[in-house]
């Protein structure tokens, strides 16, 4: 839709002075089709591609079905749950093609600064709106503009509210447009991205909804930042005055990432049980490849998070 790729150009020119034509806009069903559609479009069967743990899930299925291989960088606590330097060039081989950094991440929370791989707390810019330290993937694209608002960069989504209407956009510069295009078999107008991408999706409602997010009000996603700020605090300070077990402070998103290893279940188990005897649920590290954690979301209201603490506080009490 013209009004929205131009919308969405207009935002990250004013946001981010990042200038991009309405015709390098490519919007999707949310972050994970555009994943998808950028590893379809560019992986190819013999590829590598580099994704640290915890990922979120689908990102090795999204790699296999293009044919490629996963290739998983198991993180810790020390590092914020973090890929570092050393680990990103032991992964690396001949055939590898991509890396898929997620940040803010899920499940952890954990962003990368603007330095990049591995690198400290120094950096400063600007991220998503749901981002609580200063920081940016500048390498990735990002420019910074001192704006108080919490920004987008690369990558963006708009979710309307709990129904899940989703739309995310990818940017592209000329040189990936023209090595898409220019790949075998892809001969047809606008390379292989979009092509794919339209036989896809159906977007013309949500479409309609995000032109007037980007062009409305932009309190309420200010007043969205302050809430889930004040959540991302509490739900980490309870969780740090529960014996044995550990968590690294989020960064950005709304999830916090708990180390239950100390405790001797696995994830599954731990979630189960926690399930069925304290009637909390939460998702089990298995998911995100790291058994040795689960993930705690303050994506609900602040009584909701305070009786769910309370349960799970009585129930490691207990173990």
């Amino acid at each position: 839709m013209p009004e929205l790729r131009q919308a969405i150009a207009d935002k990250f020119a004013a946001d981010n002075s990042l200038e991009y034509r309405p015709s390098q806009v490519i919007v999707s069903n949310g972050a994970k089709h555009s994943c998808y559609n950028a590893i379809l479009a560019t992986c190819e069967p013999g590829d590598e591609v580099i994704i640290p743990s915890p990922y979120w899930v689908s990102y090795p299925d999204m790699v296999r079905l293009a044919g490629a291989e996963p290739v998983i960088v198991p993180t810790n606590e020390r590092n914020g749950w973090k890929m570092t330097a050393a680990e990103f060039e032991n992964a690396m081989t001949p055939r590898t093609k991509m890396v898929i950094m997620n940040s803010p991440g899920n499940p952890s929370g954990s962003v990368y600064s603007a330095r990049g791989i591995g690198s400290d707390r120094r950096g400063r810019g600007r991220g998503r709106h749901l981002h609580f330290v200063g920081r940016d993937l500048r390498k990735a694209g990002l420019r910074r503009r001192e704006t108080r608002q919490h920004r987008v960069a690369l990558e963006t989504g708009l979710r309307s509210d709990d129904h899940g209407q989703r739309l995310q956009q990818i940017l592209r510069d000329d040189g990936l447009a023209a090595r898409l295009h220019g790949r075998a078999g892809s001969d047809r107008q606008g390379g292989r991205f979009d092509p794919e991408s339209q036989h896809l999706e159906s977007l013309l409602i949500r479409a309609k909804g995000a032109v007037a997010a980007l062009k409305g009000d932009q309190q309420p996603l200010s007043d969205m930042h302050d809430e889930f700020d004040m959540r991302r605090n509490y739900m980490f300070d309870r969780i740090s005055k529960i014996a044995n077990i550990t968590a690294v402070k989020p960064q950005g998103a709304f999830y916090v990432l708990v180390n239950i290893s100390q405790l001797g279940l696995n994830s599954q188990n731990f979630s189960d049980r926690l399930l069925s005897k304290a009637n909390v649920a939460v998702v089990p590290g298995a998911a995100f490849g790291d058994d040795r954690t689960i993930r705690l979301s303050y994506a609900t209201s602040i009584d909701v998070i305070k009786k769910g603490l309370d349960r799970f506080q009585d129930f490691c009490r207990t173990l």
